[in-house]
């Protein structure tokens, strides 16, 4: 299942990434939000072997939560228009599934590409740790496969998150039971100027925030000192270690941790009283 919009430079080479899958069959359905560039048009193209529907949504979530929804088959992927599978992916997916059935959903490993789908490096995937995932979101999206009976244990997509859906997702799964990890490249993960993550970067780091306060009560260090430097970045001030940068950092990671869990740990509080001196 793909999600797309207005991403028709992309779309075709995620079309042929599922199509050309071997030993499988493939359910594929494709759920445009009314893109106008080009997009409809490629679709057609392909409209003999993957069902799709062009229509407004109410933004990501809402269009991958139609995908669930819909799906039939027993076991259910969802790649993003601007990312690809791995040749074998799915049949190596359905094997694993297969082979263990109490397995909800399972994640593998992933590489990043640029807009040429030249390699960029792998993503930093990381074996099944609950306590480590709240740290550090260590999973790759497209490289992670659902079995159908996961949408009602765990319910859909938040549809309130426009940023960070997946890793909430991945939380709310985990939290009940463990997800499974298949060390084998199922995905390569576009990285580009225009995806959300890096164009809006503070914005989703702030919506991280807000989630992990909502789901845990309180926000790990590691995220409020990963918002704090964001933030820094965003304002031109990057990570050197000059005095003012380090004040910088002291009093805007104090004012965080204030902001968000109401009070700055004694470790924390030594490190901002530290870089203040």
């Amino acid at each position: 299942m793909t999600p797309s919009f207005n991403q028709g430079r992309f779309i075709r080479d995620a079309i042929t990434s599922v199509l050309s899958q071997e030993g499988v069959t493939v359910e594929y359905l494709v759920f445009d939000g009314a893109s106008t560039d080009g997009t409809v048009e490629i679709l057609r193209e392909y409209s003999d072997r993957l069902r799709f529907v062009s229509e407004p949504d109410r933004g990501q979530a809402h269009a991958v939560n139609k995908g669930f929804r819909s799906a039939s088959c027993e076991y259910v992927g969802w790649l993003n228009s601007d990312d690809l599978y791995t040749p074998g992916a799915l049949r190596a997916v359905g094997d694993f599934l297969s082979a263990n059935p109490d397995v909800d959903v399972v994640y593998g490993l992933a590489d990043h590409v640029d807009t040429e789908s030249a390699l960029l490096g792998p993503y930093p995937v990381e074996s099944w740790n609950y306590e480590r995932l709240q740290e550090i979101c260590f999973i790759c999206q497209p490289a992670v496969f659902f079995r159908k009976r996961a949408f009602e244990r765990y319910g859909l997509l938040d549809e309130s998150l426009h940023y960070c859906m997946d890793y909430e997702y991945w939380l709310r799964c985990g939290r009940t039971r463990p997800l499974a990890h298949l060390p084998r490249k199922l995905a390569l993960s576009r990285l580009h100027a225009d995806t959300k993550t890096l164009r809006e970067r503070v914005q989703v780091h702030r919506e991280i925030l807000r989630m992990m306060k909502r789901k845990f009560g309180a926000i790990p260090p590691r995220w409020i000192h990963s918002y704090v430097h964001v933030k820094l970045e965003a304002s031109g001030m990057g990570r050197g270690a000059t005095g003012l940068v380090k004040e910088r950092l002291a009093l805007e990671s104090a004012w965080a941790f204030l902001r968000y869990n109401h009070f700055i740990p004694w470790s924390e509080l030594r490190r901002v009283l530290g870089r203040l001196r």
